[in-house]
């Protein structure tokens, strides 16, 4: 195992803190690993709280800014934080107007928001849940009861983060939340494995001419392990279950998303971009709206996702609202 690390079980610690002081514009570190908005809580507005398992980098505390999330909590590697954290990160995204907890569906991660909800409900702190489930490849997995969340958390985020910084309340914030959840799919695929620092081997065993299809981001199984093929016909095998399961027909509009699992480079990125597109096209599906690059990864994992959002007007007009973050940054 060669990485840029102290000692293994100091890597999410010190990762924040030093996440936290290159951005010192934009966030501040608060006990208990919480990664709160710069300025803290906005009177009056709905906050946005997030969280899981450290390893997916930028996610989640790269999204902490205005137009986003308000805090994040980000757990030991590929593990669920606690209610604790999660209660403190709530208690700084709170400014009297309730607060919004997006979650991924990982087990531990449901079972820790729900506890940490219900402790802040006790202190008279108002939290809606929204449980993102868009990954099409497999019903239940290693980590889950149902589909896992992927890269259309970051969609969920961003959207609801603006509906929460225009002024709409907790109601109407989930329900945009709810509807991104809703309309977003997502398939990915490994190249290769990543080594979580604790454990120091690869999660999983791939050949040298062998790729998963399906894979989560965890290094979850997918659909089904087969020989290396080309761009194109990766990209298919990743776009057709995404499309088929939102069921877009011709004159539809959304937003393609090709992520980055972490060590992929942006050119191969942009191979699997340039074919996804071209598929919509041909369906007569427009793409108004694309992001390429790494935002839900996977330590240093080979691979992409590709992620779909159907759009309407509003969703459009919300997605393009200004957002200053560490990782998103646009419109200001």
């Amino acid at each position: 195992m060669k990485k840029l690390i102290n000692d293994p079980e100091a890597v999410t610690s010190e990762a924040v803190e030093g996440f936290v002081r290159a951005h010192e514009d934009l966030v501040v570190q608060l006990d208990q690993l919480v990664v709160a908005r710069a300025g803290g809580a906005v009177r009056g507005k709905v906050g946005l709280v997030s969280g899981g398992g450290s390893g997916h980098e930028p996610l989640h505390a790269g999204f902490v800014g205005v137009g986003m999330l308000d805090a994040a909590v980000p757990g030991p590697m590929f593990t669920s934080p606690t209610p604790d954290p999660i209660l403190a990160a709530t208690r700084a995204a709170d400014g009297g107007a309730g607060v919004l907890h997006i979650v991924k569906n990982y087990t531990g991660d449901v079972l820790n928001f729900e506890t940490a909800a219900e402790l802040a409900d006790a202190e008279d702190i108002e939290v809606a849940t929204v449980v993102v489930n868009d990954d099409v490849a497999v019903e239940d997995s290693l980590y889950t009861a149902g589909r896992r969340g992927v890269a259309g958390t970051v969609l969920v985020e961003k959207i609801a983060g603006a509906a929460a910084e225009r002024g709409d309340d907790l109601a109407t914030v989930a329900a945009i939340a709810t509807r991104v959840k809703d309309s977003v799919r997502s398939m990915g695929v490994a190249l290769s494995a990543c080594t979580v620092p604790h454990a120091g081997r690869p999660s999983f065993d791939l050949a040298e001419d062998e790729i998963e299809i399906g894979i989560g981001i965890h290094g979850e199984p997918g659909r089904r392990k087969i020989p290396l093929a080309s761009a194109d016909e990766i990209t298919d095998l990743l776009l057709d279950p995404v499309v088929a399961d939102l069921g877009l027909t011709a004159g539809e509009s959304v937003l393609l998303l090709v992520n980055g699992m972490g060590g992929t480079p942006a050119s191969e990125l942009a191979i699997v971009y340039r074919h996804a597109r071209r598929r919509l096209e041909e369906q007569g599906v427009a793409v108004r709206r694309s992001l390429v690059g790494n935002y839900v990864t996977s330590l240093e994992m080979q691979g992409a996702s590709v992620t779909v959002l159907r759009l309407d007007d509003e969703l459009t007009e919300l997605y393009d609202a200004p957002v200053a973050t560490a990782a998103l940054r646009w419109n200001l």
